[in-house]
């Protein structure tokens, strides 16, 4: 491999990273908050902090509420069933002045006060992979050339690195602070490679019908619903327009049950209720193997007839539920989960350092040529990496301050929090360029605050605390939630320690 070679794969690594190092720190980012999206939908929902009954409310009690969806024409009513991480029933139906979502007592089946916020699983999570730019599908599609971007890193950073596995078991953090980001950046590189290229690679390949949409269109002459019809075996029956009753939904259930020797349902939706050719679809839980459901058992709504039962699936279809549940984690293994989480940060640290590196090693040169691309650069880095951090313990306070029902302006208490974590996020871009000598310091002191706050309005607005939610399993997502800002707040303060003691000696 010739020197000419590496020096362009060198090119191609050092530019693609200083160009998107701020989007893929973002997707990474939120992407490794939303391996734990339930339990931080459980700290920002205080009301769903329940602990799970042996036995919750059968599902002829919610038929009041497909009743109302009946009403409101509503083309489908759904209930995602209580589990260890949210035990609350989550009803949803769309009408057509928009969506409408309820949140169940899993005992009673009584309505849970409105949580007024989109927390980890409507905000964070999406974010991730659209970024919220819904418009023409342009967020998925940026996230998928970053996706691209972060390939190319990892292969060309492994091409470029010639004592690859060497530098794994190099860190001289007595020296210039360049050398020591760049061994960080290796050590993190080497150890979170494998994870970084299955992750990228797994993400990109979900999305295959977005970035891939002209093989199925051609194929099915644009026929969406003739596509997953043959290719996942998807049932569905036109409308009848006459009134129906619906049949027993626990009749069916356990009907479903049976066919697949035990398994509990994860949700379950009824098409065109109120009519009657309405179907209701009991979906298979899958949190017991990491393939994404497939096993669905559809019924005639009216009389609790089995209409169709899917059950596996072909194998090109059963090798994308294996990427697609490898991606998402919704299978139940806590050591799993954590080391996700590990390595979701490790990328962070990854794309942070490789930032950083870029920074350090042009810092002098540009100041003596007058150039002004470190301080550009600069500002976006500490804005994309601190700045993101601060907006999302901004997006926690705020949720903790807010009470509930409040709508100042005509906005609700959701879009409030959304609000509060743009406008503070661009808030930290204007503070790094602003003042670039010790912005670095400043944020870092303002993460400490923010988390500590977070934990402190926790509980001073729900009366839980560490000391208390530890000793009670149900509140453990709490309990983690709090102790983990804690940690941050103790690495950021140690973070700026450090700085200020660098910058001081300088």
């Amino acid at each position: 491999m010739g020197p000419t070679f590496r020096g362009a794969m060198g090119w191609l690594h050092t530019w693609t990273g200083v160009v998107l190092a701020g989007l893929l720190f973002a997707i990474f980012w939120m992407g490794t908050l939303s391996v734990f999206d339930r339990e931080i939908d459980r700290w920002m929902m205080p009301a769903t902090r329940l602990s799970l009954p042996e036995n919750p409310l059968p599902l002829d009690a919610l038929q009041p509420l497909i009743q109302e969806a009946a009403a409101e024409r509503a083309p489908f009513w759904s209930v995602l069933l209580p589990t260890d991480r949210m035990p609350i029933f989550r009803v949803a139906w769309r009408t057509p002045s928009g969506p409408v979502v309820r949140y169940l007592d899993p005992v009673t089946g009584a309505s849970l006060p409105d949580p007024g916020t989109l927390a980890a699983t409507q905000f964070l999570y999406p974010f991730h992979y659209n970024l919220h730019i819904r418009f023409a599908q342009i967020g998925s599609w940026l996230v998928g050339f970053a996706g691209m971007a972060m390939l190319v890193l990892c292969v060309s950073g492994v091409v470029i690195h010639r004592k690859f596995f060497a530098d794994f078991f190099t860190f001289r953090i007595d020296r210039q602070p360049r050398r020591s980001i760049l061994d960080v950046h290796n050590v993190a590189g080497v150890l979170g490679l494998p994870f970084h290229i299955a992750i990228t690679l797994s993400g990109l390949i979900i999305f295959y019908s977005v970035y891939f949409s002209s093989v199925w269109q051609v194929a099915y002459q644009g026929d969406r619903r003739a596509f997953g019809a043959e290719a996942f075996d998807l049932f569905d029956r036109a409308k009848a327009n006459k009134p129906g009753t619906l049949a027993s939904l626990d009749e069916m259930v356990a009907q479903a049950r049976a066919g697949w020797e035990g398994d509990v349902p994860r949700f379950l939706t009824v098409r065109n209720p109120g009519d009657a050719a309405a179907v209701v679809q009991v979906s298979r839980a899958n949190d017991d193997r990491v393939r994404a459901a497939a096993d669905v058992a559809s019924f005639d709504g009216t009389t609790g007839q089995l209409l169709h039962q899917r059950i596996g699936a072909q194998p090109v279809v059963t090798a994308s539920r294996f990427i697609s549940g490898f991606h998402l984690i919704q299978f139940r293994h806590w050591t799993l989960r954590w080391l996700y989480f590990a390595l979701g940060l490790l990328g962070c640290i990854l794309i942070a350092t490789g930032a950083l590196f870029w920074l350090e090693s042009r810092r002098r040169r540009h100041a003596q040529l007058g150039l002004r691309g470190v301080h550009i650069v600069e500002g976006l880095t500490i804005g994309s990496v601190g700045g993101i951090l601060i907006a999302t313990l901004a997006f926690f306070v705020v949720n903790r301050l807010l009470p509930l029902g409040v709508a100042p302006l005509g906005q609700g208490r959701a879009a409030l929090e959304i609000w509060a974590f743009y406008l503070v996020w661009l808030a930290t871009f204007a503070h790094a360029w602003a003042r670039p000598a010790r912005a670095w310091i400043e944020q870092c002191w303002l993460i400490v605050a923010l988390a500590v706050a977070a934990v402190l309005l926790n509980w001073t607005t729900t009366g839980h605390h560490p000391g208390r939610t530890l000793g009670a399993r149900h509140l453990w997502p709490v309990s983690g939630m709090d102790l983990m800002l804690l940690l941050a707040a103790a690495l950021a303060a140690c973070a700026a320690l450090k700085l200020g003691r660098r910058r001081r000696a300088s």
